[in-house]
């Protein structure tokens, strides 16, 4: 039997974990015997034929930065978004894929064939992000079984390896986007109540304003710019990271600046860090709200706030947490790991589910008692024209029909009728977004239904919408009268737009390609 595998395709660092023979998920290392590998490309111009992914594409970098790809995970699912090296366009979905199949390839050497995996999104991603991270990981060769939301993951793992229960948060801050997830949890029983999050969010955008303080400081002692290159660039990117980490343990960090003037020794504070990120974090308060107005619930009703991600080491984000809940949150599990860890048995369980027989009986042994509820996490709907009553005029509007927190899986219907005589084609879009506006919701996908034609107005359209646990949503229209259905998939072409088919073409190319 081949190895059940989680995938944390993180936008700093990416992890692969798998569960072992009684069910117990544990990291793999990959060929550095490293169990964090930093999702970086670079394309090397001497050595065509390898691309690297990990800690010498972080390392090349400095050398060539265009040649380089870092936070890729941003642009997930970006149609607008690509790479262009030596003559050839990498979209998101590709660049996505060189991480995945360099852990699936240095992973399989360690712990033996890799094949079925889940892997982890941000509990905010829309369905473009979603199936964008699946056809990732179809083109890196391997089976996705399903995606499961990083604090979901998180929250498995604490679970089953902590003692858990009552009302939990779980607040999540990698390195580029932001999550908090309200769960109920009793004993390995999980329920999802609710999730919001911002995918441009995290330790890059802390990087960042470190990088303001240092490039500030240089002006005011020599009155010129200490980065004038994109190599300058990529260097001191890198050394921001680090002063960061050294800020998470001390209170003040030293670095030496070298630019076109001399160079300079700066003293970088804990409180002036804090200072310059102070709106960022304000952010996470924000939809620390937002979530639990959502879940009705007050902060004292909590019980328990589980911390995820690297950027949770910040010892600002402990604080104002403490503060607003009165209590301090837990770091009990090692937070760069602990989604990997989860998405493991999240896969487990998948495969239980969907494929017993590749499931062995020491490892249905090991999961037995794990019951996890996730929610949907986007309200799903599409665009109708009904009359109005009061003018008598059809308003366009967008018709929810998945509401938000639906348990998984769910499934809802609603009847449309066409709208003029001899209509014989029909418009149909997929919404994502909680308003009745069309203009304030996400149009994820539109498709040409094909009518019978010759029939009167106001023939009855069927719109069936089903949303399972792996997170993989199906949508079916169909005309009542005729029986005529049309049913709807989704993965993305390569200009980054949902279609219906398959990524084979695509995965054959990659197959190809070596990396290391």
């Amino acid at each position: 039997m081949s190895n059940i595998a989680g995938i944390d395709l993180g936008t700093t660092f990416s992890t692969l974990a798998v569960l072992n023979a009684i069910g117990k998920p544990e990291i793999i290392p990959n060929a550095d015997g490293d169990r964090l590998t930093p999702s970086v490309i670079f394309f090397d111009e001497k050595s065509t034929d390898v691309i690297r992914v990990g800690i010498e594409a972080v390392n090349s970098r400095h050398l060539d930065p265009e040649r380089s790809v870092r936070w890729i995970k941003r642009q997930v699912g970006n149609s607008d978004f690509s790479k262009a090296i030596d003559g050839k366009e990498w979209t998101p979905v590709e660049l996505s894929a060189l991480i995945l199949k360099k852990l699936k390839e240095e992973c399989s050497k360690q712990a033996g064939q890799i094949s079925d995996a889940v892997i982890s999104v941000p509990a905010h991603f829309d369905e473009i992000r979603r199936k964008a991270t699946m056809d990732a990981g179809e083109l890196a060769g391997l089976n996705v079984i399903g995606i499961v939301n990083e604090p979901v993951a998180a929250a498995l793992y604490y679970a089953t390896t902590r003692s858990v229960h009552g009302k939990v948060l779980v607040y999540d801050l990698g390195g580029g986007t932001f999550d908090v997830t309200i769960l109920d949890i009793e004993g390995q029983n999980i329920n999802i109540i609710c999730s919001e999050g911002d995918h441009c969010l995290g330790g890059v955008d802390f990087d960042n304003k470190i990088l303001e303080i240092v490039q500030r400081k240089y002006k005011e002692k020599y009155g010129i710019e200490l980065i004038n290159s994109d190599q300058d660039r990529a260097k001191y990117e890198d050394e921001a990271e680090d002063i960061k980490k050294t800020l998470s343990r001390r209170p003040v960090a030293k670095k030496m600046l070298y630019g076109e003037a001399g160079s300079l020794s700066v003293e970088i504070q804990r409180e002036d860090f804090e200072k310059e990120i102070s709106q960022l974090i304000a952010r996470t308060d924000m939809l620390l709200e937002v979530a639990l107005d959502e879940a009705k619930m007050e902060t004292a009703a909590l019980d328990k706030v589980l911390l995820v991600g690297g950027s949770t080491r910040i010892p600002l984000v402990r604080r104002r947490l403490e503060k607003m809940f009165g209590f301090e949150p837990d770091t009990a599990v090692n937070v760069d790991e602990c989604v990997a860890l989860g998405a493991a048995l999240h896969a487990g369980l998948s495969m239980l589910r969907e494929n017993p027989e590749k499931v062995s009986a020491a490892i249905r042994t090991g999961l037995k008692d794990i019951k996890l509820t996730d929610v949907c996490n986007h309200s799903y709907g599409t665009i109708c024209a009904p009359i109005d009553k009061e003018t008598g005029k059809r308003v366009v509007e967008n018709r929810i029909i998945l509401k938000k927190n639906s348990p998984l899986p769910c499934e809802a219907s609603q009847v449309f009728y066409t709208m003029t005589a001899g209509q014989a084609e029909l418009e149909v879009t997929i919404t994502q977004g909680e308003d009745d506006g069309p203009e304030y919701v996400n149009k994820i996908a539109t498709h040409k239904f094909e009518l019978p034609e010759n029939r009167p107005a106001k023939c009855p359209i069927k719109v069936t919408y089903r949303y399972d646990v792996n997170q993989r949503m199906q949508c079916r229209f169909e005309d009542i009268q005729s029986g005529k259905v049309l049913e709807l998939g989704f993965s993305l072409d390569k200009e980054g737009k949902l279609q219906q088919g398959e990524v084979k073409q695509r995965s054959d190319k990659l197959k190809s390609v070596k990396v290391e």
